[in-house]
């Protein structure tokens, strides 16, 4: 990572601006601006986050928008209504009101005396699905977005849900969330009326986790904020971004296709962060969004739409590691999407073949453990070592399993497979996962795509129906998109088990599944042709940024998983501990801990439990503001259970404590 010290422009930060929104609510912004901008306005990008610039993301804020400021842009980050030093509550993700806000966040910005009125919003995660949605909305400033590891479907392609089934990613997440939730606001900000705000905050509170798993179905709830519902309401320009690591690529091929503004889309090797600090092959994303803003913001001619549409790393085969330093590969290029380039290729599934001219007719069975989906790895990756689906042998041994014959050509993919499989369970509700698994020579496995569905939500997610024991039934699943090179004399696995834990909650009973294979049920792999444009790209900058914010000292952040097997019982216990925490220039000291543990018995789908705990503090000389929090989820046939409960201490004095016990009923789950 270079660090850039010197800009064609001098940067002036503003640690703090409130902004006012139309119902008297305050905003709390960070500002970078050239230090001309009132004599030679420029135009301005918004990030717009809940994960606090004051302390969650302060120091990593200044090594991108100072940069920005540094080409000449102002640069605004602001924390949400109810987050960081923000007024009001912060009561759940992506609401109408969030949206409202923003508006009146680019409306404020264009009205400046340092701003030219075009503005651009950027943003991963969180951020990179609020710039889609209120590019929706269509403001009149808002020219262009960067969104960067996000989604244009808040129920196929979100932490909750996958293929109708539960995620445990809906607990992990929801857990964090929930803890971010009860932080407190900083006095030197706010004031003497931060204990009231906390207060009013720790009031509002209600457990994410219920929330979104009292809507298994996608509903109106989840409809709000997916851009998929009219893609023609985005009118300005769009970048959108992912990594194969990462948990959100699907959304960024669905957007070159139905998008009809204009847009591009880069896919790297990388997990969920920005690609310019990625812990796999880092490249120059700033220099690349620099040119991006000066296309729309600017109205310069950089280049950057003569380039094709896509840009993706094709990835070379490696073996299973729990995390990787570097994935080898190559660009390659595709100037829209659908392309020609890509063609699907069926491989039917025969008696436990893939692939082949004339498959073999069979009947085959399987009740998988529940124990099954131990080598997943993380749902969503942030480049910490366990995060990374290990080999695959010992899940594919509890699996219904069809391989080909060692490839007598290389071969790659890219885009998205699919699996028809003709099946039956022997109960109303199933869930199936699917993994594609590319098999080397020497019998390493590494898992390259994989798909989930819950045979209720078989024939579309609005309106699941159980399935009918014993019925034959013919379904489709979509896998990850991936791009990726399997070599000569590998062969491919495409894997069917009956439970994937702890990716996904457990049905409600035991399943048996029956597969029946030689009689139509295929993979369908998109096959691409490598293509003479691909020597001939514009290589990407080296990563840079600006100096990000000097720490006194930092713990810095880690996550550290293990996995436990109980020899007597077979039960498996994983169990995660992460924590962080800095020492900031202004004074602030911040640390949070958390322990994740999930268990389950082979046998017993409502043996699951996941148990969530984090603990916080906020200090500064006498001010201290800790924030403890438990959140326990089991279930049976019938019922989820969600037990949890928050607790707030300011310095010593307990200020709140609050129980949550809520019986969820179990709605085709």
């Amino acid at each position: 990572m270079r660090t850039v010290r010197r800009f064609p422009n001098r940067v002036r930060e503003i640690e703090h601006r409130w902004i006012p929104m139309a119902d008297g609510t305050q905003l709390s912004a960070r500002i970078w601006l050239p230090v001309d901008a009132r004599e030679k306005p420029v135009p301005a990008i918004l990030e717009y986050l809940p994960y606090r610039h004051r302390d969650g993301t302060y120091v990593r804020d200044n090594g991108i928008h100072a940069y920005f400021a540094g080409h000449g842009y102002a640069s605004i980050r602001v924390d949400l209504r109810g987050s960081g030093e923000s007024e009001s509550v912060l009561i759940d993700e992506y609401l109408k009101q969030e949206q409202d806000d923003a508006l009146d966040v680019i409306a404020w910005i264009a009205r400046q005396p340092w701003s030219t009125g075009k503005v651009g919003m950027m943003g991963i995660s969180w951020g990179g699905f609020n710039a889609l949605q209120v590019a929706a909305r269509r403001p009149e400033a808002l020219k262009a977005i960067i969104t960067v590891d996000s989604t244009d479907d808040r129920y196929t392609d979100d932490a909750h849900y996958m293929g109708g089934a539960l995620l445990g990613e809906n607990m992990g997440w929801g857990c964090a969330f929930f803890m971010q939730q009860g932080r407190a606001p900083d006095p030197a900000i706010v004031g003497s009326r931060w204990l009231k705000m906390w207060k009013r905050r720790l009031k509002a509170i209600e457990h994410p986790v219920e929330r979104w798993m009292r809507h298994p179905a996608r509903d109106a709830f989840w409809r709000h904020g997916s851009v998929n519902e009219d893609y023609g309401a985005i009118r300005c320009a769009v970048y959108a971004i992912g990594g194969w690591e990462d948990a959100y690529t699907n959304a960024v091929l669905r957007l070159m296709r139905n998008l009809k503004a204009p847009r591009k889309a880069l896919i790297g090797p990388w997990s969920h962060t920005y690609p310019h600090v990625a812990d796999v092959n880092p490249m120059g994303f700033l220099e690349e969004a620099v040119r991006w803003w000066d296309q729309w913001l600017k109205d310069r001619d950089t280049g950057i739409m003569d380039e094709p549409m896509i840009r993706a790393w094709m990835q070379e085969s490696v073996p299973p590691a729990p995390v990787y330093a570097h994935r080898p590969g190559r660009w390659i290029a595709e100037p829209g999407w659908p392309t020609p380039s890509v063609k699907a290729r069926l491989l039917p599934l025969g008696d436990r073949t893939l692939g082949g001219k004339r498959p073999t007719r069979a009947t085959l069975s399987l009740r998988s453990l529940e124990t099954t989906g131990s080598a997943s790895g993380a749902w969503c990756p942030f480049g910490s070592p366990g995060d990374m689906p290990t080999d695959q042998n010992e899940d594919d041994g509890r699996s219904i399993c069809f391989e080909t014959k060692p490839l007598a050509r290389r071969l790659e993919l890219f885009g998205t497979p699919e699996a028809i499989l003709d099946l039956a369970t022997d109960r109303k509700q199933a869930n199936i996962a699917v993994r594609l698994v590319d098999l080397a020579p020497d019998g390493a496995a590494t898992r390259i795509s994989y798909g989930i569905l819950n045979l209720s939500h078989r024939d579309g997610h609005a309106r699941p129906r159980p399935m009918a024991p014993g019925r034959r039934t013919r379904v489709r699943v979509r896998l990850n998109d991936l791009g990726q090179a399997i070599p000569k004399g590998h062969r491919l696995r495409l894997s069917i088990s009956t439970a994937y834990w702890p990716i996904i909650w457990p049905a409600q009973e035991p399943v048996t599944l029956t597969l029946f294979a030689g009689d139509g049920a295929a993979l369908i792999l998109p096959v691409r042709a490598p293509q003479r444009r691909d020597r001939s790209l514009r290589p990407f900058a080296e990563p840079a940024m600006a100096p990000e914010k000097d720490v006194v000292d930092t713990e810095g952040g880690s996550r550290l998983s293990e996995v436990r097997r109980e020899l007597a019982t077979g039960r498996q216990i994983e169990i995660t501990r992460r924590s962080g925490g800095a020492h900031l220039p202004h004074g602030v000291t911040t640390s949070a801990e958390g322990i994740s543990r999930s268990e389950i018995l082979p046998e017993s789908p409502n043996s699951a439990v996941c148990e969530t705990s984090w603990t916080t503090l906020q200090e500064k000389g006498r001010w201290k503001a800790r924030v403890e929090t438990r959140t326990r989820l089991t279930s049976n046939p019938g019922f989820f259970y969600l037990d949890a409960e928050m607790t707030a201490f300011s310095g010593g004095r307990k200020v709140s404590h609050r129980r949550w016990w809520k019986r969820i009923r179990r709605k085709h789950l």
